[in-house]
């Protein structure tokens, strides 16, 4: 197929962002949507958008679908609402499940070929004890799955209703992704609470991964030949005290010195909220991200590796130390 015209949805999130930044690398025509009342953001360097055949459109309303995906060849569904407030649920759950659905079923009128969904490994479930994670996990109701696990535990299913309808395609499970973008929004949020000190600390292991590594893992998933498949995206399993602690190192910042037993937990989120009240930021503790920063799951990405033999992650160390290089270079802007 000669310069296939792939479709991002959520383009000018996160992920999308890089992901973007991949595909044009490569040399693919890209299409990607944004609502209307979007920007382009900062973090990436204007540049990065030239060639770019942006849609507005709306992963809600099905009519502005059509219109975008009229002649693509491929899709990268990495548009979602990461959140953890009570007031976000509505819309997440609108967005991550129903949104996820109008995407099948437009891809499917559209005779699209092939898509790539961006699930979450929120959506294989999260264990207490220290359990390792893989593509054979299923789903079980527990207390540790917060509502955006949720979410997107059920959008996955439309993905997987699409692959079952004549779609080809697999769905990718990262972890907690890691980078360069808007402190204060998604996972990026981490780094501006390491900036501005965090005391506390938990027993707590989750696994992680570079928002450059998983947009290119997503890209050499387009690729390949694997179809009705999904694939664990997480380069290494850390202590959350040593992610913290890592962070603030480069940051200047003294690391977690405070043991938080999961009454203190409770504790900090409340003020937390209390905080984000004040300073307009949303703020990065909830009852839910409390209760997981206790709980140690461990992921397992052996057989992204071994279906893409040469691929590799970037270690966390490096992608942590240059990540918190280009937030000091911003502060200083």
């Amino acid at each position: 197929m000669n310069n296939p015209i792939i479709l991002v949805t959520g383009g000018t999130g996160f992920l999308g962002t890089y992901i973007i930044r991949e595909l044009l690398r490569k040399g693919y025509t890209v299409r990607a949507i944004k609502r209307a009342s979007s920007k382009l953001p900062a973090f990436i360097d204007t540049a990065s958008w030239e060639g770019v055949d942006w849609h507005e459109a709306d992963l809600l309303d099905v009519v502005s679908l059509q219109d975008a995906f009229a002649g693509v060849d491929a899709v990268i569904h990495a548009g979602a609402v990461v959140s953890f407030k009570p007031e976000d649920r509505r819309n997440m759950y609108a967005v991550n499940v129903t949104g996820t659905a109008n995407v099948v079923n437009v891809a499917l009128q559209e005779n699209v070929r092939r898509l790539v969904h961006i699930s979450s490994v929120a959506a294989l479930g999260r264990t207490a004890n220290g359990e390792v994670v893989n593509e054979t996990k299923s789903w079980t109701e527990n207390k540790l799955n917060t509502h955006y696990a949720i979410s997107k535990f059920h959008g996955e299913l439309e993905a997987w209703r699409g692959f079952a309808e004549g779609l080809e395609g697999v769905v990718l499970n990262p972890s907690t992704v890691l980078g360069y973008g808007d402190w204060n929004t998604s996972s990026c949020a981490i780094f501006r609470q390491a900036y501005q000190g965090m005391p506390w600390y938990t027993e707590g292991v989750n696994g992680f991964v570079g928002v450059e590594d998983l947009a290119r893992a997503t890209v050499a998933m387009l690729e390949s030949q694997q179809s009705m498949e999904r694939f664990v995206v997480s380069a290494e399993n850390l202590p959350f005290r040593t992610l913290m602690t890592s962070i603030g190192r480069e940051f200047g910042q003294r690391p977690p010195w405070r043991k938080a037993s999961p009454a203190m937990g409770g504790i900090a989120w409340r003020l937390e909220k209390l905080r984000s009240l004040f300073n307009g930021h949303t703020p990065l503790l909830s009852r839910e991200t409390a209760r997981i920063a206790q709980s140690k799951t461990y992921f397992d990405s052996g057989k992204l590796l071994t279906t893409l033999p040469e691929f590799r992650f970037t270690p966390l160390e490096k992608v942590i130390r240059e990540s918190c290089s280009r937030y000091l270079q911003q502060l200083k802007a």
